[in-house]
């Protein structure tokens, strides 16, 4: 399977404009079968959703989702990346949509929210762990903070890959780049790590988009500039390594860490 990330310089709350930046890279990056975007990729990370989030029922031709659907239609492949929703109930949740190029959809909303930019405040946390089926490979689906977070994506033998979308900022590059590395090497997985580049009110993003194998080594990366990047995920060979080195199946199932008083 041929993954891309495409490494976006969002533009602050202008979906239209970031729908026909993401198209240029799009249809400038070679052919593959999924396409990957970062976090809330149309809008800039909006902790204050109000006035910017985009609602939940995508039936405006112009909103982000049915670009991603038009998208994956017309290029006949998957396209995830996660957006700023209000919901039908009136709630705000960063939401990764995985879109398949018959139209069908699969979401995951953000379990831990980055308290430290206030995410929490605005945003409701999701409790559904996702993994998405394409062409033989399964993805678990994260964003951004749930990387730091290994209990909730340790591999159960469920999944072959992880697409983490973010809005990583430059002075924490690289933690972002050490824990992409140990979710693959503890997961015996793929990782996709997509995070943007440019300015917004809060941060600097320098990209660093990258592509990490099994055995925790970048097999492509993005830099720190606006564009693409992209590798071949080889199944067979993922496979064969598990088998030779079964490392998930002596992974702890339970463990209680007692201590002194």
């Amino acid at each position: 399977m041929r993954a891309t990330i495409l490494q976006t310089n969002t533009v602050w709350g202008k979906p239209s404009d970031n729908q026909q930046n993401a198209e240029v890279l799009l249809c400038q990056a070679p052919k593959s079968d999924i396409y990957i975007l970062p976090e809330m990729w149309s809008t800039g990370f909006a902790t204050s959703p109000e006035g910017i989030a985009e609602e939940e029922d995508f039936c405006s031709s112009n909103g982000s989702l049915a670009w991603m659907k038009s998208m994956a239609r017309k290029h006949d492949a998957a396209i995830c990346g996660s957006l700023s929703v209000k919901t039908d109930g009136g709630k705000f949740v960063n939401r990764s949509y995985f879109v398949y190029p018959d139209g069908r959809v699969e979401h995951y909303d953000k379990k831990h929210l980055f308290f430290a930019g206030g995410e929490h405040k605005s945003y409701t946390a999701g409790t559904r762990r996702v993994v998405a089926e394409y062409k033989g490979v399964r993805f678990l689906l994260l964003i951004c903070y749930d990387l730091r977070f290994p209990v909730w994506s340790r591999n159960d033998l469920d999944y072959d890959a992880i697409i983490c979308v973010a809005n990583w900022p430059t002075p924490r590059e690289e933690v972002w780049s050490t824990l992409l590395k140990a979710r693959a090497i503890e997961n015996q997985c793929f990782v996709l790590g997509a995070n943007r580049v440019g300015t917004d009110d809060q941060c600097t993003y320098t990209g660093a988009s990258a592509i990490v194998s099994p055995y925790g080594k970048v097999m492509a990366g993005g830099g720190a500039e606006e564009g693409w990047t992209n590798a071949e995920l080889v199944i067979e060979k993922l496979d064969k390594f598990r088998k030779t080195f079964p490392v998930l199946d002596d992974k702890d199932e339970f463990c209680i860490i007692e201590k002194s008083l």
